[in-house]
């Protein structure tokens, strides 16, 4: 039997309750194929700091060294609360930034998806959704402003500044670029390069070693688009996308502007893809707000799973299963709180329940042949 090791990392906010409904559907497809999953949780992020005095403490540190795959919740407090934990401690500098550099995991896949039954969590007008949205963001992870040199001080005339470095080299450039084509091959062969050359010197170099890559990838079509006309062009025709490939600073606001076009970042997983071993995490916030009400929808974080299962544990038809039970649990008349759209028309449930509805749509779904 083949036995994959997982931390989980719960995380903060709603972390936990998403996280419990994540290894809930892991311990369910145990029973649906000759597989184990060994789940091994440990702390990371503000609820870390409290308990240990570091947001990513050595014993997860060891706990996601010795894992196949990494399963993270939700990390971050509200603005008051992050005052609390000295500014390089604070879970996204001082857990987040850590974990991607530590595991050096370049790729961030997040999919822009809405299936026209799902339609109705759009913001968008249905003459613009059209058949629905099938987007795939390829975003470079560990390179850029997030991970550049960065001073703050005071200059000679007595004034605060602040500097930060964009720094790339053509390698961390040449494999994402190298994942998005991958990618454009496998759907439907067409890739939309984002950038802004006509301003960044970084991007003439992403956009003169894309030209290199390119000639491995005949068969692609390639389309340049600068960031702010992709921003626009995502709310006016998002169906002209397939897969979008970017640095790093783009991709974390065209990503977000990706949940808004759907409704919600809720309905947004992601993978973080390293070339030994990658994490998977809902693209939402730790949502303070309503921790603990049993009220957060965890699709994104049951997305996660799915895209854990293809990526990490070569699951890929359990993975298809679990997008659609996912998908079924709404299309049959069932939503939380957060995610209530509709008024009389669903039935709204807890986070456990949502969970629990997803397990009965997978058992409808065939067992894998091993």
């Amino acid at each position: 039997m083949q036995t994959y090791k997982i931390a989980v990392l719960s995380g903060d906010g709603i972390g936990p309750e998403i996280t419990s409904e994540a290894t809930k559907i892991l311990r369910h497809i145990e029973t649906r194929n000759a597989i184990r999953f060994d789940l091994t949780d440990a702390l990371f992020g503000a609820t870390a700091y409290f308990e240990t005095g570091t947001s990513f403490p050595k014993e997860t540190i060891e706990i996601c060294d010795q894992a196949d795959a990494i399963l993270k919740g939700t990390i971050g407090l509200s603005h008051e609360d992050s005052k609390k934990i000295p500014v390089d401690d604070q879970p996204e500098r001082g857990a987040l930034l850590p974990m991607r550099r530590r595991y050096d995991t370049y790729a961030n896949l997040r999919p822009v998806y809405l299936p026209p039954s799902l339609a109705h969590f759009s913001p968008l007008r249905p003459e613009i959704i059209g058949a629905g949205i099938d987007a795939l963001i390829v975003r470079e992870l560990v390179g850029g402003l997030y991970f550049g040199h960065k001073t703050m001080g005071i200059n000679d005339d007595g004034k605060r500044f602040v500097h930060e470095q964009l720094e790339y080299t053509e390698d961390q450039i040449r494999r994402v670029l190298h994942i998005g084509f991958e990618l454009a091959s496998k759907r439907k062969g067409y890739l939309h390069n984002v950038h802004k050359s006509n301003v960044l010197k970084s991007s003439v170099l992403w956009n003169e070693i894309l030209e290199e890559v390119q000639l491995e990838f005949p068969d692609i079509k390639v389309e340049h688009v600068l960031v702010d006309a992709a921003a626009t062009y995502l709310c006016l025709d998002p169906s002209r996308f397939d897969v979008m490939v970017m640095e790093n600073m783009f991709g974390d606001i065209l990503s977000d502007q990706g949940g808004g076009i759907l409704g919600s970042l809720g309905l947004m997983p992601s993978a973080c893809i390293g070339p030994e071993k990658s994490y998977y995490e809902p693209s939402h916030g730790s949502a303070p707000d309503i921790a603990g009400k049993g009220i957060a929808n965890p699709y994104a974080m049951l997305g996660s799973v799915a895209m854990m299962l293809e990526m990490s544990c070569n699951m890929d038809a359990e993975a298809t299963n679990l997008w659609n039970a996912m998908q079924n649990v709404f299309v049959h008349g069932f939503t939380t709180p957060d995610l209530a759209r509709r008024g009389k028309a669903e039935s709204v449930i807890s986070t456990a329940e949502f969970g629990d509805k997803v397990l009965e749509e997978l058992d409808r779904m065939p067992v894998p042949q091993n």
